[in-house]
């Protein structure tokens, strides 16, 4: 496996970065290398979501439905239900936690920042959290952040005890981003031996309805064509990108893929991959943010979908992209396409758009957006990277699906999406 020098590496495209950027961007790559975190740091090795009480069946349906995702097993603290699932067809992937809040006036920070924004209000326990990574050293781990300047959670005054758990430390919601990541040295695929909480198990009719979701993927020839988590997307206002990126490099073993310009809407999309360069082992970290903020745009009058967003929603991750087998699935019909037909046709799943992005003798790349879920407030994005694609997206596609999400996210008072089949 070839290994990508961040220190020697010359991040690509045209999106113009400061040079307090490229300065300390290089310094924080040469202090993981001296302070012995670039050794300690391994995979991305968990996803962390939490939805509104009651509404935790029902996201675990959408998933089974969506992604290659099932259900593994649940525990109860006391003050959440947690739901465990793995990637059921590729290995060594990260893994899902869904946390449910128990009471339905539950109330901590993720709820403040949701209660904030206007289309965040509906649902307001329902957000992405952030990441796991594994670590040879969780303790190393987290004094070295600390040296950094990051800051942990403390156990004392945090009220879900998940974010307190003695094998994964967890930082402090980020001022930037808004997420936490994790750090474990502990098997994140034992999760018994995590104490996540004492064990419980879904009633005969829970299990049953994901039983159904799961067959019905598996007899539509769904599920065998979803290959995992290609990559996770957060929107940021404009002038946080670069602050962003950095605050990602500081915490991960990530290095700055590179950033290109979206001039026809006002922002840049920005990519951050693991060394190794398998992002279905270690899903890539994208920002995006405008280039015009909005306080003066009013003067440019330029298309500003991704600043509206985080006025909107606040900053969070906008969607999940999961990877889509290359191949036909028969002569002329690529597998996303197939996948989404089966997916709008018989599972009556919404989409915001066609699919965007030609696959056929060159490299390339497939995608479309869903509507945002009803139950988690994120986008799934299903994409196919073609004949071996190196890059990481191509700026027609990203115009048509930023445009398409773009009317699904202003400020309305019924802007979820729908459910899932068997609702």
């Amino acid at each position: 496996m070839t290994l990508t020098d961040p220190l020697h590496y010359a991040p690509k495209g045209d999106k113009a970065n400061s040079a307090y950027f490229n300065e300390y961007r290089v310094k924080i790559y040469e202090r993981r290398i001296k302070s012995g975190l670039a050794d300690l740091l391994g995979n991305m090795c968990g996803l962390v979501i939490q939805v509104q009480t009651g509404d935790a069946l029902a996201y675990l349906k959408e998933l089974c439905i969506m992604t290659p995702y099932r259900y593994s097993k649940s525990y109860i603290n006391n003050t959440h239900k947690i739901y465990c699932l793995v990637n059921s067809n590729t290995p060594n992937t990260p893994v899902f936690f869904v946390l449910e809040p128990l009471a339905f006036d539950f109330a901590d920070q993720l709820t403040y920042v949701n209660k904030m924004y206007v289309n965040s209000q509906e649902k307001p326990n329902a957000r992405y959290v952030g990441e796991i990574f594994s670590t040879k050293d969780r303790n190393e781990t987290k004094k070295i952040l600390l040296s950094h300047e990051i800051r942990f959670q403390d156990p004392d005054s945090i009220q879900n005890k998940f974010y307190s758990n003695k094998h994964i430390e967890f930082t402090q919601m980020s001022n930037i981003s808004l997420n936490s990541l994790g750090y474990t040295d502990s098997n994140i695929y034992d999760f018994d031996s995590l104490e996540l909480g004492e064990e419980f198990h879904l009633s005969p009719t829970e299990k049953k309805a994901l039983e159904e979701v799961d067959q019905f993927t598996q007899e539509h020839q769904i599920k065998p064509l979803l290959k995992g988590v290609d990559h996770t997307a957060s929107r940021v206002l404009a002038g946080e990108r670069e602050d962003a990126i950095l605050e990602w490099l500081c915490l991960s073993n990530y290095y700055f893929w590179g950033a290109y310009d979206v001039k026809d809407l006002n922002s840049s999309t920005n990519a951050s991959r693991i060394t190794h360069g398998n992002d279905i082992l270690s899903p890539a970290k994208v920002f995006t943010a405008n280039n015009t903020p909005f306080m003066v745009n009013s003067f440019e009058n330029l298309p500003m979908p991704t600043e509206n967003f985080v006025r909107n929603y606040g900053r969070r991750l906008h969607h999940l992209a999961i990877e889509v087998m290359d191949g036909e699935y028969q002569k002329g019909t690529k597998n996303i396409d197939f996948v989404l037909k089966k997916l709008t046709d018989d599972a009556h799943i919404p989409f915001l758009s066609q699919i965007y992005g030609e696959c056929k003798d060159e490299p390339n790349l497939r995608q479309v957006f869903s509507k945002h879920s009803a139950f988690s407030i994120l986008i799934t994005e299903y994409i196919e990277r073609c004949n071996d694609f190196k890059g990481f997206f191509t700026k027609s596609n990203v115009f048509a699906l930023t445009t398409a999400a773009e009317s699904d996210e202003q400020i309305k008072t019924h802007h979820i999406g729908q459910g899932v089949v068997g609702d």
